[in-house]
């Protein structure tokens, strides 16, 4: 059997690069973006911002609503969406608080929550 000639270096060099995680982000936080469930009318989502370069905050709100686009908390996608963005934010940086309108000791429930 042979490798194709290059001496299985991109087999490890595609392995290396898969290994490979994200650092995490240390410091202090480079902005701050409060994600807020307006209601069950389109749309649904208001992504406010209290510090944090101008820039960069847009771009994350535009990832956050373009993620969020017609989905109402109750969605099986959100939870899914949710965690993206999430991961999103500490990958930036970013302080991120959740609105939804509900206790938090509630908003497990109406999280999972499934309209039938």
């Amino acid at each position: 059997m042979t490798d194709g000639g290059n001496g299985g270096v991109t087999d490890v060099a595609y392995a290396r690069r898969m290994s490979t995680q994200q650092p995490e982000a240390t410091g202090p936080p480079r902005g701050h973006v409060r994600v807020v469930y307006l209601g069950p009318v389109a749309p649904h989502w208001r992504v406010d911002s209290d510090f944090g370069d101008r820039n960069l905050i847009e771009e994350l709100r535009q990832r956050i609503l373009a993620r969020l686009l017609l989905l109402p908390p109750h969605d099986p996608q959100f939870r899914r969406n949710r965690e993206r963005i999430v991961r999103d934010a500490a990958r930036e940086n970013v302080l991120l608080e959740w609105d939804l309108g509900v206790p938090d000791d509630e908003e497990g429930d109406f999280i999972g929550a499934v309209e039938v």
